[in-house]
């Protein structure tokens, strides 16, 4: 019998799913396998996010098909997309297609072969033919700057990526001017220590292959418009700001104007995108200050350049920088 109250999950929450044998008596009392929430959402969506394969066995063995769509995708494509390796193999055990044809054209068995676990799929014939040239070098650099970067927190973190100009160029751009050693001393001791309105104007500038970097480790200087019209002349600049309260936000500027604000760098490939878009997006899925520098071809070799030290410690012009 369905449940018809709150179908059945209610309280569930995405750590729920990781206790299989509760998700099990969920849907042995009634729980519904076709819906979760609100929305549209599917309990084996959720599994394959959130649970261990046990889970998403327990519910694929519930539901009418296992590739049903939640937000155009198959839970088979968001265990892929997340990284999820396991749940995907859970998923296609369960009779899940890896030859299911996605955004961009893109099966999430070819899809795979960009990813962390590029033998996910790769013995089956769905992930045939396997990458182009031009696709695997896009998976090739993701790897090697993600690893080259490594693992750090970023609340707070802004950024400007640019491509094609170094760092004397970028502050030459700006009117930026040396800023003040004592001053750097003390952010680097401590950068919270200070209103944010008495910083925001000092930022690090440090060239990197590909272009040059403008970071401020605890605000979002960098990402504001004003900069990038200054930055991108001739070129592209990517902002980022890690946004500790709604999450990372990015934009693009080129040759002076925005083509993009309020985005989502890092979170996965959307319906509808192409199918370089889709590549890019899942080559730095979760990985949003790696988006950013590769978006502008910046090809660094370690975190510096990002969290400090910079090469050059400037204070920008005192203007208005939301006016573009």
């Amino acid at each position: 019998m369905t449940r018809t109250d709150g179908g059945g999950w209610e309280g569930m929450d995405y750590r729920g799913w990781q206790d299989h044998e509760d998700v099990r008596r969920r849907l042995d009392a009634g729980a519904d396998p076709e819906r979760w929430g609100v929305g549209g959402s599917r309990p084996l969506h959720r599994a394959a996010l959130f649970g261990p394969p046990e889970t998403v066995a327990v519910v694929a063995r519930q539901v009418a098909d296992v590739d049903a769509l939640e937000g155009g995708t198959t839970a088979l494509w968001d265990a892929v997309v997340e990284r999820r390796s396991e749940n995907a193999r859970a998923l296609v055990a369960a009779g899940a297609d890896p030859g299911w044809v996605g955004p961009g054209g893109w099966t999430p068995a070819r899809l795979s072969l960009a990813g962390p676990d590029p033998e996910l799929f790769a013995d089956l014939p769905e992930a045939r033919p396997g990458l182009t040239g031009s696709e695997r070098a896009v998976a090739e650099e993701g790897r090697r700057l993600i690893t080259a970067l490594g693992d750090f927190y970023d609340d707070g973190l802004g950024l400007a990526c640019v491509g094609g100009i170094d760092a004397a160029e970028a502050i030459r751009r700006l009117r930026a001017t040396p800023a003040d050693p004592e001053l750097i001393a003390e952010l680097d001791e401590d950068p919270y220590a200070y209103d944010l309105d008495e910083t925001l104007r000092i930022v690090g500038v440090t060239t990197v292959p590909g272009g040059c970097v403008i970071t401020q480790p605890w605000g979002y200087g960098p990402s504001m418009p004003g900069i990038h019209t200054r930055l991108s002349a001739g070129t592209v600049s990517y902002g980022l700001y890690a946004n500790p309260k709604s999450g990372n936000q990015g934009s693009i500027h080129r040759d002076g104007i925005c083509e993009g604000s309020d985005l989502h760098p890092g979170g996965g490939p959307d319906v509808g995108d192409s199918p370089e878009e889709v590549l890019f997006s899942y080559v730095y899925c979760n990985q949003a200050v790696a988006y950013s520098l590769a978006y502008a071809g910046l090809r660094p070799t370690d975190a510096r350049a990002v969290l400090g030290p910079p090469d050059h410690w400037v204070e920008l012009p005192d203007r208005d920088y939301w006016a573009v």
